[in-house]
């Protein structure tokens, strides 16, 4: 397992008020709302570096890192590493965020015969009551009908298909 800790040996303990300022050290860098910090990878002799957007309590993106000359103790970071670690992680941050937002909000549109009607559900992943949020709006954009539904509910064609049929009742 990887020590991530603000204690970990031969790095300097963070506080809240640090976040705010540059740090460029051999082991640690902090600019542009990030922090790379090298560390010690337990499961083995090598070095890995974390990267942490400011304000999240875990990293965003743990990797390995490349040996020093010595082949003891890790690269020291510099300004074109941070940089390419930035963009890194923040591309891996943003399919992350993309991902989520593909499982937890569906849609697709259904026509009773009459009328077209795009159908969403959206999931709110609540820790101690999730649900979600089946609705409908008409071709004009207007909400025409949200019920509460399972967050385990399966949106598809057939039953957009079948709720719309039903006149919008919850389903069962």
């Amino acid at each position: 397992m990887t020590d991530i800790s603000p204690q970990a040996p031969d790095l300097p303990v963070e506080t809240e008020a640090a976040d705010s300022y540059v740090i460029q050290e051999p082991r640690l860098w902090r600019d542009d709302g990030w922090t790379a910090r090298i560390i010690k990878n337990d499961d083995d002799d090598g070095w890995a570096v974390a990267m942490i957007k400011d304000g999240e309590p875990e990293p965003a993106l743990v990797g390995p890192w490349t040996m020093g000359r010595d082949k003891k103790n890790p690269k020291p970071l510099d300004a074109p590493a941070f940089i390419t670690l930035v963009k890194t992680a923040t591309e891996f941050v943003r399919r992350h965020e993309q991902q989520l937002h593909a499982i937890l909000h569906k849609n697709m549109t259904v026509s009773d015969g009459s009328a077209s009607y795009n159908v969403t559900l959206d999931i709110v992943p609540d820790d101690d009551f999730p649900y979600a949020l089946l609705s409908a709006r008409d071709e004009d954009g207007e909400q025409v009908a949200q019920v509460r539904v399972a967050p385990t509910f399966k949106l598809s064609q057939s039953s957009a298909s079948t709720w719309v049929e039903n006149g919008f009742r919850k389903p069962g």
